[in-house]
């Protein structure tokens, strides 16, 4: 039983070193730079072991892409519990969205489809950030329909991914100038989410 477990152990250690020399591997040459030969070779493994672990390329980028958010989900639900505001509380999880996408541009990068081939679609992970947002955005409007929080949930999320993708693709915008917008934006749907009075 032992020896089985220890194999087991060696296994998932393979695949963790294989997610690893990929991460890696793309943060020195970008997604264009990796193919499985060079993964093999960071490991120092040969090419055919890696497709035992992972079919192709986008068998690595789909794992890459639940780790980036699985990380997500966590950051943003940290901020979410940050206030009971739910006006506050919903623009520290938008800000703590901006700031997983420069702390981890990469990931950011294959999960959203920035310069690259999107992985969104595949990743069952990808619907827990959507669904703290549209929770919180829902408690803020005084629960309406689903199709309005959905709605703001996208104005959201298309003005600080497309301000995020500026910044990531261009040579991107003074940081005054980035904050200043990311807060007028998010304060300014957080304005239009509010029930009147």
């Amino acid at each position: 039983m032992a020896s089985k477990d220890r194999i087991l152990r060696q296994k998932e250690e393979t695949r963790c070193n294989i997610l690893t020399a990929a991460y890696d591997i793309v943060k020195e040459e970008g997604w264009l730079g990796l193919n499985m030969r060079k993964i093999a070779d960071r490991i120092e493994y040969t090419a055919p072991i890696i497709y035992e672990y992972f079919s192709n390329k986008d068998a690595i980028l789909n794992e890459l892409t639940k780790k980036g958010f699985l990380e997500l989900t966590k950051k943003i639900k940290a901020a979410k519990e940050s206030s009971a505001d739910p006006e506050q509380a919903l623009e520290a999880m938008w800000l703590a969205f901006w700031d997983y996408a420069f702390s981890d541009k990469e990931l950011y990068q294959v999960m959203f489809g920035v310069e690259m081939t999107c992985c969104y679609g595949q990743c069952v992970e990808a619907d827990s950030p959507y669904m703290l947002f549209t929770e919180v955005i829902s408690e803020v409007m005084g629960h309406p329909g689903s199709e309005i929080v959905k709605q703001k949930y996208f104005t959201f999320f298309s003005i600080i991914h497309g301000l995020i993708s500026i910044n990531m693709t261009g040579s991107g915008l003074p940081t005054a100038m980035n904050t200043q917008i990311l807060r007028d934006a998010i304060n300014g749907i957080i304005s239009s989410l509010k029930v009147p009075a």
